[in-house]
């Protein structure tokens, strides 16, 4: 089974990387860019588990070393 795990940084947050981005691109001379926020991805191969079984472990996964949950959100996509 196939999972994506997507981390963002939470609303409020400050995201200096999505600031540096935001400011290359308008460099680059992209304009119309209002703002730009970071984030990871995480491709996953899960063997042996039914989709709400996957998830779970996934959810453990993000809650333990994925995503810092202070300052981000997390959402799995089963593939």
């Amino acid at each position: 089974m196939k999972a994506r795990v997507t981390v963002t940084l939470k609303s409020g947050v400050l995201d200096p990387q999505g600031k540096a981005i935001e400011g290359g691109l308008a460099a680059l001379g992209f304009a119309g860019v209002d703002s730009v926020r970071q984030g990871k991805v995480f491709d996953l191969e899960i063997s042996g588990r039914d989709a709400d079984s996957a998830r779970a472990d996934l959810a453990a996964m993000c809650e333990k070393l994925l995503a810092n949950t202070v300052i981000e959100n997390y959402d799995i996509e089963i593939l």
